[in-house]
């Protein structure tokens, strides 16, 4: 019985509930039991909360019981990434420095998801203060790929799309500051949506780079992806950055797609590009207008987006400094000893180096020159989208230059690393959103799509992201 609950897309699992196939504690205890007995295998999971996720698939029994009606995403077992605050539950954004914090209150996303009725059975590993692009730099441990575990899952939500594409949860969240919620969709197969800036409230969601970060969803296909996003987005108080808006299909069949030539470029894998524009072709055939674009600004994009997300990382993490927030160091004999021994402690090597980067840009000297070029450049790059939708309505491209690649295989060279986000944070640089679709393989691996849209369009990705999937 157990084998039988535990592939479940989100209709599917609904579907159950309500014709009484199997009850919400079922299914959940189902979930539990797999991830207990495979985490060891993927690491997908930094902590499991059985005992919230069985309170919450009781309460959800109650309610079918009573004959009340169920939610979009009752009794839907999902993963959160350990970055987000699920109140009660420890939130250590896969750092030593916040080993024993635990989160007092809710985020915005999680309370959402909580008056929806889904079911959370844990908090999912990923990169360090979401600082990488393979989930390796978590103190706790690597996450393996369902797919291949010799490889990365993808970061820095890689722990989310590992447990989605295990089926140690239905779907997931993650969060996006340079294509950390594309990148584990692509490596994984998955579906994975980077919402528009301001679409999804960051309120209880620790800050990397807050101008860049949103939280989206991780999913089997675009129909969960759709239902979690209209779950968490929309106005919160608590967060002024966030924007009230309808997301409503035009109603369009045949869309104008646009194709940038900078994306296809020397070095990208000559199979993952076949798959790639094999669905291209597959939209053309459809009757959808595909033409050729050029986004010029992206080849300064990986240099804009590494001055001004480590720049944000520094001032966003000097909070966590042994005194205010964090680990204290039980060997400092001073307050400059508690500050230099807590964070060289408690920092792993990448959220140190990210630091140091972003502290140095933002030095007297150095601030006009790094930081307020980079953000001269950001504004050209989002007005080379803004120019391309006045053609298009929507944007396709690779995810990744590459299929997901060996465990250990890019840590001793940090360029290497960036460089797997080069077609993913131009679209966090420019706030719009971006829906990464699986396009078929390469080397035998998962390949990902990303259809890009103009601010605040979720709806039109979807309903190109469903063609693409048909």
């Amino acid at each position: 019985m157990i084998m039988e609950l535990i592939d479940f897309t989100i209709k599917e699992a609904r579907e159950g509930l309500v014709k009484k196939e199997f009850s919400a504690t079922e299914l959940a205890g189902a979930y539990l039991d797999k991830i207990e007995k495979e985490n060891d295998i993927f690491f997908a999971y930094l902590g499991v909360t059985r005992d919230l996720a069985l309170a919450q698939a009781k309460g959800i029994d109650e309610k079918i019981k009573k004959g009340e009606e169920l939610n979009s995403l009752s009794g839907i077992p999902m993963a959160i990434k350990d970055i987000i605050l699920v109140e009660g539950a420890k939130c250590t954004a896969a750092s030593k420095i916040l080993e024993n914090y635990v989160a007092p209150y809710d985020a915005t996303v999680v309370k959402k998801l909580k008056e929806q009725g889904a079911v959370f059975l844990g908090k999912a590993n990923m990169d360090e203060f979401a600082m990488g692009s393979s989930t390796e730099t978590s103190a706790y441990g690597v996450t393996r790929n369902p797919r291949d575990t010799e490889r990365v899952p993808g970061g820095s939500s890689g722990g989310s799309a590992a447990a989605v594409a295990a089926n140690q949860c239905v779907a997931a969240l993650g969060t996006d500051t340079g294509g950390s919620i594309r990148l584990p969709a692509s490596f994984c197969g998955l579906v994975g949506l980077k919402p528009t800036y301001g679409a999804v409230s960051r309120y209880g969601v620790m800050a990397f780079a807050s101008s860049l970060d949103q939280v989206g969803p991780l999913a089997k296909n675009v129909e969960d992806a759709q239902a979690v996003f209209d779950a968490i987005r929309g106005k919160d108080p608590l967060d002024s950055t966030s924007v009230d808006f309808k997301c409503e299909a035009s109603g369009k069949q045949k869309f104008r797609i646009g194709v940038p030539k900078e994306y296809f470029i020397k070095g990208i894998d000559p199979q993952v590009e076949a798959a790639v524009r094999q669905k291209i072709d597959g939209l053309e055939k459809q009757g959808n207008d595909v033409v050729e674009i050029s986004l010029p600004h992206t080849e300064y994009a990986l240099a804009a987006y590494y001055i001004i997300a480590t720049s944000e990382a520094s001032a966003n993490l000097a909070r966590f400094d042994g005194i205010r927030y964090g680990y204290s160091s039980p060997e400092a004999k001073d307050i400059s000893d508690i500050y230099f021994k807590s964070r060289g402690q408690g920092f792993g090597p990448e959220v140190r180096r990210r630091i140091m980067l972003g502290t140095y840009v933002l030095s007297a000297g150095y601030y006009d020159a790094y930081y307020v070029r980079a953000q001269k450049v950001r504004a050209l790059i989002r007005q080379d989208f803004d120019n391309a939708f006045e053609n298009v309505d929507a944007i396709v491209a690779p995810v990744s230059p590459t299929t997901a690649f060996k465990i250990g295989e890019k840590t001793d060279d940090p360029l290497q690393m960036y460089l797997s986000d080069i077609f993913t944070i131009s679209v966090n640089l420019a706030g719009v959103p971006s829906l990464a679709v699986p396009c078929g393989q390469a080397n035998g691996l998962p390949v990902g799509l990303q259809i890009i849209g103009k601010h605040f369009d979720e709806a039109t990705l979807f309903g190109i992201g469903k063609k693409i999937q048909a």
